[in-house]
């Protein structure tokens, strides 16, 4: 069986997927999803994945999930990408869900609205707000690599992964990332791992 991969090109939750992927050397099929245009709330994709969200991995016919820090712990298990220490493994676990809660929420919706919408008038307030806990969660991730090469046992993990998508974007939500020095460290190592491939723009 080849994977199919459900996603929209330019969404940061279906590129750490991809990224993974390429990155494992493993082939699958990519099914393009337009979130623009509503594709993920058609009956089609909804019997597929009754959320309506993507990125969505279908293992094989009937067999499929769901949210792309989830399909990246399937995925890496067994792999360098996960650490087999248990402790590693919940600091992983811990980064990711970090991600979910305080990073993507923000800075991936500022990106929205500034790369997507358009940065209209109406939505300066929202912008705003997204940005200030973007930047904090910035913060923590500048504070955390300072005396770091990469977010868990000083490997590239799945970690990584899930934080770079939006973070390598940032700029395209109107953060500046010129005072973190430690992130644009970690973005380079990130950019230098073998098989690394680019989001779509």
């Amino acid at each position: 069986m080849v994977y199919k991969l459900y996603g929209y090109p330019q969404s940061g939750n279906c590129y750490k997927v991809q990224l993974l992927l390429h990155q494992l050397a493993i082939p699958f099929e990519w099914v393009s999803v337009d979130l623009l245009t509503g594709e993920q709330h058609t009956p089609e994709y909804l019997a597929k994945n009754p959320a309506g969200k993507l990125p969505l991995l279908e293992i094989q016919p009937g067999q499929t999930l769901p949210e792309s820090n989830a399909i990246l712990y399937y995925l890496s298990q067994g792999t360098n990408f996960l650490p087999t220490d248990l402790y590693q493994q919940a600091q992983v676990l811990q980064w990711m869900f970090f991600e979910q809660y305080s990073h993507t929420p923000n800075v991936a919706i500022a990106r929205y609205i500034v790369r997507f919408l358009g940065n209209p008038p109406d939505h300066q307030a929202s912008l705003a707000m997204k940005q200030t806990a973007g930047y904090a969660a910035l913060d923590v991730m500048e504070q955390h690599l300072q005396t770091r090469t990469f977010f868990v046992g000083e490997h590239y993990t799945i970690a990584d992964i899930s934080l770079y998508a939006y973070t390598h974007v940032a700029d395209e939500g109107d953060f500046d990332l010129s005072n973190y020095p430690a992130i644009n460290g970690w973005l380079n190592r990130v950019k230098s791992q073998p098989n690394y491939v680019a989001i779509s723009h």
